[in-house]
């Protein structure tokens, strides 16, 4: 395996005699070969400017920077349903607070062997949902123009072509292709500031990725792009909370009267809510309602760094683990979106917490997302120093919970009702 660095034109290279290496905490580790899997497509790899690459030199032991430059860092943005298990190694070669920090992505380390790119990762999730070389471009142009045509004063369907057109938004695509699962932004405010937030950065030098609905649609709008979808999907999901829209729960009320259309109309498929859950008393509504499942985001399982990261307005940490209890009280399936940052994650604190809350909470599903933020400004804003004989390994961490508890389900997606139905015991 071999070191991948980019000069400063973006051009990518190998550099024969070191070896990869991978970076947690600001930790460098060396690399095997068991460590990676091979880039799987619709991945892209980044030049990360200003970052001198560091790789392992074995015939000194040591970790080394190439001595000819300049050499930056090259990492891995893996594609959906892979979760990076170690970062990009590199060094800041300006002083941080002069640096930029980098945009809002995952940053995984990366090799090249036997001609071909390899990744450090895991694959969580063998579903093909959101791989873009099964996106027709064409047909998602064809279909937009059509829905627009079928719903010609619903603005969702608006909002979603911009989102499949303009930024590339798997889930909308899936809308259009009429397949897997239909997103429903619907709230364009938010009572979390959270430091990874796509679709808003205030005051911050880190560039959004998507801008944020401007719109709260009508229920009648919403119950629209829902029932389109189930009626021409076998086996349908269809979600609140999306990345290009604030916290959901704070249009509750629209969202109860769109879920009540929805079910009045058909019973198929799942209404999920991917949420900070914030409100216990709407998430009871909600279920109440027709609500199936929610997906609650956490990148910690511990109040002290969760709130570090999410910064909540309004509402306690502890009123996100109550709102897990009542959607379990009402019968509801419950995941957590579990924001995963190697070094981070797979702490033995970090990780001790979380199977507490697992096992405390009863937890259906655990998605292992990839925390989309610049991995040592992560660690600056959490203020916490790491030693590498505090860290189990991410793969470690995820076959650990799946062993401890054999009845949750791990991936990367909101799970159909058929999938489900196969993969519980």
């Amino acid at each position: 395996m071999r070191l991948l660095v980019s000069d400063d034109k973006g051009k990518i290279f190998d550099v024969p005699g070191i070896e990869p290496a991978g970076m947690k905490a600001g930790n460098f580790f060396r690399l095997k070969r068991e460590d990676f899997v091979k880039l799987p497509p619709g991945s892209e790899l980044f030049m990360l400017p200003r970052r001198a690459a560091i790789g392992y030199d074995a015939g000194s032991g040591n970790f080394t920077a190439p001595e000819k430059g300049p050499c930056f860092a090259v990492a891995a943005f893996a594609s959906p349903g892979y979760t990076a298990t170690y970062n990009s190694a590199y060094v800041e070669i300006k002083a941080p607070k002069s640096l930029k920090p980098l945009p809002l992505f995952s940053y995984a380390a990366c090799a090249f062997h036997k001609g071909k790119f390899y990744v450090a990762a895991v694959r969580v999730d063998s579903e093909l949902r959101q791989e873009l070389r099964f996106m027709n471009a064409a047909l998602i142009r064809k279909n937009a123009a059509r829905f627009k045509k079928i719903f010609p004063k619903n603005r969702l369907v608006r909002h979603l072509e911009k989102c499949a057109l303009l930024y590339c938004c798997p889930a909308a695509k899936n809308f259009f292709l009429s397949r897997y699962e239909a997103p429903l932004p619907t709230s364009p405010y938010c009572n979390a500031f959270c430091l990874g937030c796509i679709s808003c950065q205030p005051d911050s030098e880190i560039p959004i990725t998507q801008p944020r609905i401007k719109f709260v649609p009508t229920p009648n709008e919403i119950s629209e792009v829902a029932l389109f979808h189930m009626e021409n999907v076998a086996d349908p999901v269809v979600s609140f909370g999306q990345g290009c829209e604030g916290e959901p729960l704070l249009v509750a009320d629209v969202i109860q009267k769109a879920i009540r259309l929805i079910r009045k109309e058909t019973k198929k498929g799942i209404i999920n809510i991917n949420t900070n859950a914030c409100s216990p008393n709407a998430i009871s509504k909600l279920f109440d309602a027709g609500l199936d499942s929610m997906r609650v985001s956490l990148n910690s399982a511990r109040e002290m760094y969760y709130n570090m990261y999410y910064k909540p307005r309004g509402y306690k940490f502890r009123d996100v683990l109550m709102s897990v209890k009542t959607a379990k009280k009402k019968g509801g399936f419950v995941s957590v979106n579990y924001l995963t940052m190697p070094g981070f994650t797979d702490l033995k604190s970090e990780f001790a917490a979380f199977k507490g809350l697992i096992g405390k909470y009863n937890i259906d599903m655990v998605q292992w997302r990839n925390l989309n933020y610049d991995p040592l400004r992560y660690f600056n804003q959490l203020r916490i120093n790491v030693r590498p004989s505090e860290l189990l390994g991410v793969r470690e961490v995820i076959k650990a919970l799946k062993k401890k508890y054999a009845h949750i389900m791990t991936g990367y997606f909101n799970p159909s009702k058929a999938r489900i139905r196969r993969n519980r015991p």
